[in-house]
């Protein structure tokens, strides 16, 4: 498991995120919500090891902040919230790049991983696409692709593998969201572990099996979707009246994807 424990982390003399505890369960996808700057991303880089923090951070039993570059990336993934690349990179190339030396892989052992990634994704055919060609949400399935190269499988040697997730639908259609939080639900089932940044609130119910609800940098709540997601709560972390599974009183059109997962047979209706 990833055991958090009083994190703090400053940042330009500014403490940004001030004692931060929460618990994600190998076999379970853990949510970060809360406002624009309450200190998701900066939480996750300190997950990560990205970040210097105060505190504590346990990665399947030892501290992040002791573990060399090379033994994080063996057993987490991340996926950051953007990703600046300045070269003409083709989608193989930046998706390979998610390959450890170790696995002494030969090219057409590569390149089918790498082709295996981009299937789980909805890339095949991209290739020998430039990255810079692309749409904003195919360079976001991309880098997502590269990740699972890095962590191909959720488990290793019988130890949970992890992937670290900062916005992973942020820029796709309601499809490609589908298709990226089922395979995230996939990789904890089969014994891995998920942390996401999310900002879509209903997505978040859906998918998750816990929520660490953040407000101006400190824990607001943690728990289960039902326990956090209340009427209450929601209103008290992002400062205006909200209201869980009631249909508008005006007859206000709203899209949920319930549905779409009970026809697919990832839910049950």
């Amino acid at each position: 498991m990833i055991e958090v424990s009083g994190v703090s982390v400053r940042l330009s003399g500014k403490t940004i995120v001030r004692d931060v505890a929460f618990t994600a369960k190998a076999g379970e996808l853990t949510a970060i919500a809360g406002p624009n700057g309450s200190g998701k991303t900066t939480t996750m880089k300190a997950v990560s090891g990205e970040l210097a923090y105060e505190g504590s951070v346990s990665l399947n039993g030892e501290e992040v902040r002791t573990l060399r570059p090379w033994q994080l990336a063996s057993i987490r993934g991340v996926l950051p919230q953007a990703n600046a690349i300045s070269f003409p990179f083709t989608v193989r190339e930046i998706v390979r790049m998610g390959l450890t030396s170790g696995l002494n892989l030969h090219a057409d052992q590569a390149d089918e991983t790498a082709a295996k990634a981009l299937a789980a994704v909805d890339l095949t055919g991209f290739e020998g696409r430039f990255y810079q060609e692309l749409s904003g949400g195919e360079q976001q399935r991309v880098q997502l692709a590269r990740v699972l190269c890095q962590i191909s499988e959720p488990a290793v040697d019988g130890r949970p593998c992890w992937l670290l997730l900062d916005e992973p639908v942020s820029s796709l259609d309601i499809s490609h969201q589908l298709t990226i939080m089922t395979l995230a639900r996939d990789f904890c089932e089969r014994g891995g572990g998920v942390i996401a940044v999310m900002h879509d609130l209903n997505l978040t119910a859906l998918f998750a099996d816990r929520i660490v609800l953040m407000k101006s940098g400190r824990l607001a709540a943690e728990g289960s979707v039902r326990d956090v997601l209340t009427d209450k709560m929601l209103e008290t972390v992002f400062g205006c009246p909200l209201r869980v599974n009631t249909v508008p009183g005006d007859g206000t059109p709203f899209v949920l994807a319930h549905s779409a997962l009970a026809n697919s047979g990832t839910f049950p209706a």
